[in-house]
């Protein structure tokens, strides 16, 4: 039997990831608060449902890709008692510790699956179908997935069974990255104010051992000023807030973190919040603007 699979939030990630469902053959349906940012999917094969309740009626696993805490309580207190029991909540934005822990009781409360599976990538791997899935729920649950997780990913990783698991993981994943390209926007500002063409920096460390393919395309969108968002920066400052609760929660060391969130913060003040997090290089330039 063909997998059904409602996808609410068809924003940036939801949109690539029900298209590749779709390819796959499987029936997908989606929903977005803003209906027109779902319905260019109907080309691809979905069904465009009119409210959140409709399109997870029968579905056999519903995955959400929200921008936030809020949004998903907003959008699941209307589809969660909708949802047939035994069906599979796959919950792929990045929210947090607090609330996946809170909306797994939720799930578990209305007996339904609960897989916490925030993603790695950002939109061209959304589109391509190579995400990388960092999943945590029940072994019984994982056959079911495969059709839906292969269609979307790459790569999954089962970090365990624990609710959150999935989202620690991704966490310290994200603090990765949105440090890596602050000490890009670091370096390249750096070069600047010293007089030296700032791509020299991305040319000296290219193919030594501390590249990475991720500072060259971000240092790049810098020095060219092309800033249209694949992982957007007001989506790169909210988890930088999540990375500091969990520091706070587990008693990590948070001075880096705090420095890295206060740029990014900067940069969503400035008005930066829709373009790409690589839009951080614009805190450093404030800063040599002021003086």
């Amino acid at each position: 039997m063909t997998t059904t699979v409602a996808v609410l939030g068809t924003g940036i990630m939801g949109a690539g990831m029900a298209r590749n469902l779709a390819k796959a053959g499987l029936d997908v349906r989606v929903w977005n608060r803003n209906a027109d940012r779902a319905e260019p999917l109907a080309d691809a094969g979905a069904t465009i449902a009119g409210s959140a309740a409709q399109a997870v009626q029968g579905a056999d696993v519903v995955l959400t890709m929200l921008f936030d805490e809020n949004a998903v309580a907003e959008v699941m207190a209307e589809a969660l008692p909708a949802m047939s029991e035994g069906s599979v909540w796959v919950q792929s934005g990045t929210l947090g510790l607090e609330a996946t822990e809170r909306f797994a009781a939720e799930a578990s409360a209305a007996g339904i699956e609960f897989v916490d599976a925030p993603v790695m990538g950002t939109k061209q791997p959304a589109e391509e179908g190579k995400l990388i899935i960092l999943a945590a729920g029940p072994d019984r649950v994982r056959s079911a997935l495969e059709p839906v997780f292969e269609a979307v990913a790459a790569r999954t990783v089962w970090v365990g069974e624990r609710p959150g698991d999935g989202h620690r993981l991704k966490l310290v994943a994200n603090a990765w990255v949105v440090s890596l390209v602050a000490a890009a926007a670091q370096s390249i500002d750096l070069a600047t104010r010293l007089g030296l063409d700032p791509q020299l920096f991305l040319d000296t460390i290219a193919g030594g051992a501390s590249d990475s393919p991720y500072a060259q395309a971000k240092g790049r969108a810098m020095i060219g000023g092309n800033l249209a968002a694949s992982f957007p920066l007001e989506g790169a400052a909210k988890d930088t807030q999540l990375i500091l609760e969990a520091m706070e929660q587990s008693g990590a060391r948070p001075d880096l973190m705090q420095a890295v969130s206060g740029l990014y913060a900067d940069a969503l003040a400035a008005g930066h919040g829709g373009d790409d997090l690589a839009a951080v290089v614009t805190a450093f330039r404030r800063g040599h603007e002021a003086e």
